[in-house]
């Protein structure tokens, strides 16, 4: 394992709600399995509930418990809107390939829903709108364009100016775009009835268990561990969230720094349609509304990973924070009852990558998230287990990994 990061600081938002039990088992014997997944925060259940439902002998590990590393630190705003606007990405990688990206970002949100209500798992969730405000990085003309240029992608959008927003939102800025389909859910809840669903199916979880060592041949895997006994198994899946393994190869990935606050319940004061909300702006701010009417807000991201650091600077930015919230919405209290930061991973193109690394066919890795997270997670899990089941998913040239050229940093 490379150098180990702690995730996150503070106390974060999730853990004011109560999330069902997973209780992992001690790793005392080697033992085998068709698949290996280290980590078990969101995505990790994501793989483990995806390759259990596709039939596979399936154990999950981790260095520190199930939902313990960075999964409770997301703020959740589960979009298919990539970080990197459509109109940007099609500059980046071409307009076929960015409009591809887009559009299976759309599709998994709506693959996740229908998972969840598929599988009857209780996580708070909820469809809703998102608006996408001008900023110092794309302007009212330029978000004018990039509505029309998701419209030109089947991808629905609606480009309100700064009348239209001020009258339906009480928002003032140039302009905005309005999309929809969008979901807001608790992620530790989500997380824990997926891993609940993948051990029903038969599913192990042990931690906690560290992977030290990975090994692979043409036949198996072997994942030697910190405890002492050994995993063999016939594929593993590297779902460590930023904590990436020695065996991967260093890549256009990079470690952000970011911060977050919650504010005590008020919804009475809540804006219109609850709508996701974020900026074109860099670093951007964005928030959203909470079941019980807390607004989360974060945003202030700055690029290192340096955890004291980071943490140092929890209180300036939950201030700063605040402050910006409250210029937007001058009647909430933004005073926060909640603030965290966190480490994310993210990429030049906004894009993850997903795939077996290079020369080890059987080890799969998922990097790379951006704001996009629980998104890409979806998106992983149904591309590792369609691998696995011996079928080809139509994107997965989109997010494999392999060597690519510099590109321009994300907006």
């Amino acid at each position: 394992m490379r150098r180990k990061l702690d995730l996150r600081t503070g106390r974060p938002v999730w853990f004011a709600y109560r999330a069902p039990s997973v209780t992992p088992e001690r790793l005392d014997r080697d033992i085998r399995t068709d698949v290996a997944v280290i980590g078990m925060g969101i995505s990790g259940a994501m793989m483990a509930e995806a390759l259990t439902a596709a039939g596979l002998d399936v154990v999950c590990l981790d260095r520190r418990g199930p939902m313990r590393g960075s999964t409770p630190a997301t703020t959740a705003l589960v979009q298919f809107e990539i970080d990197q606007p459509l109109t940007r990405l099609s500059r980046m990688i071409g307009r076929t390939q960015a409009e591809r990206a887009w559009r299976r970002s759309r599709l998994a949100v709506e693959s996740l829903f229908a998972c969840v209500a598929e599988l009857g798992i209780e996580c708070r969730i909820e469809r809703r709108n998102s608006l996408y405000l001008a900023g110092d990085e794309l302007g009212a003309s330029d978000l004018a364009m990039e509505a029309a240029a998701r419209r030109a992608a089947g991808i629905s959008a609606h480009y309100l100016t700064r009348q239209d927003l001020a009258d339906r939102y009480g928002i003032e800025r140039d302009g905005a775009i309005l999309s929809h389909g969008n979901i807001a859910l608790d992620p530790r809840m989500l997380t824990a009835g997926l891993l609940r669903k993948a051990a029903e199916r038969g599913a192990r979880f042990f931690a906690p268990t560290e992977a030290t060592r990975i090994a692979g041949s043409r036949e198996e895997i072997s994942i030697e561990t910190k405890e002492g006994p050994t995993i063999t198994a016939r594929h593993a899946v590297l779902a460590t969230g930023y904590e990436l393994m020695d065996i991967v190869p260093a890549t256009e990935h990079s470690i952000i720094s970011t911060w977050a606050i919650a504010t005590r319940p008020q919804p009475q004061k809540i804006w219109p349609e609850e709508a996701f909300i974020w900026e074109a702006s860099d670093p951007y701010l964005y928030m959203r509304s909470t079941s019980d009417g807390r607004v989360i807000c974060g945003g202030e991201d700055e690029d290192f990973e340096d955890e004291d650091k980071r943490d140092a600077l929890i209180d300036r930015k939950s201030s700063r924070l605040a402050e910006k919230l409250s210029r937007l919405f001058p009647k909430l209290d933004t005073t926060p009852e909640f603030a965290w930061a966190g480490s994310f991973g993210t990429t030049s193109t906004g894009l993850p990558h997903i795939g077996t690394v290079p020369y080890h066919p059987r080890i799969h890795v998922v990097m790379g998230y951006g704001g996009n997270g629980i998104t890409y997670s979806r998106i992983a899990s149904e591309i590792v287990a369609s691998a696995l089941s011996g079928n080809a998913d139509s994107d997965a040239d989109l997010y494999a990994l392999a060597p690519r050229a510099k590109k321009s940093k994300k907006p």
